[in-house]
């Protein structure tokens, strides 16, 4: 008999497969948790981030063991778009040490997203193969960060004024 948690890493397992059928579609863990509920016909009244690490685990276990890309990369954050803690399980599955940078954690959860659409042949991926993306809500959070913060303006050596965007100096000739 099987436990809840392979009942619902089965339907965590599907509904992955139908995110990855969407390129750049990622889900979040709420959403996921509450579907995978709904599917199984199993639920709880535990809280999702009790519970779905595990889940999680046995779907990154699963991927690995049949050489499917990480389908877990696909759940990322409410609050952040980032993918959580559990990514580690990825990492941990694929023999690849944890990333403690976040932003080189998301650039390798995207890349794996990438590696999701095209195995599950993405009906909208572009003719190319497409492109690793960050996740849609992190994606417009670090365009924000650049747009609020941008590279300070060059200036001359000699008399400390802003450069042409061509690299020459008004005042200086």
């Amino acid at each position: 008999m099987k436990t809840d948690r392979e009942t619902w890493a089965e339907s965590a397992y599907d509904i992955l497969v139908g995110v990855a059928g969407r390129y750049h579609a990622v889900v979040e863990y709420t959403q996921l948790g509450e579907e995978i509920q709904e599917r199984s016909g199993v639920a709880t009244t535990k809280a999702v981030r009790n519970w779905i690490p595990g889940v999680l685990g046995l779907v990154a276990d699963r991927c690995a063991s049949e050489d499917i890309p990480p389908l877990t990369a696909l759940v990322v954050r409410k609050d952040t778009g980032m993918v959580g803690d559990g990514y580690d399980a990825v990492l941990t599955a694929t023999g690849i040490a944890p990333i403690d940078d976040p932003m080189q954690k998301e650039s390798h959860a995207a890349q794996s997203r990438l590696e999701c659409y095209r195995w599950a042949e993405a009906t909208d991926l572009p003719a190319d193969g497409g492109r690793a993306a960050l996740a849609p809500k992190l994606a417009a959070s670090a365009a924000r960060k650049r747009k609020a913060n941008p590279p300070a303006a060059k200036v001359c050596p000699t008399c400390n004024m802003a450069l042409l965007p061509a690299g020459g100096c008004d005042n200086c000739g």
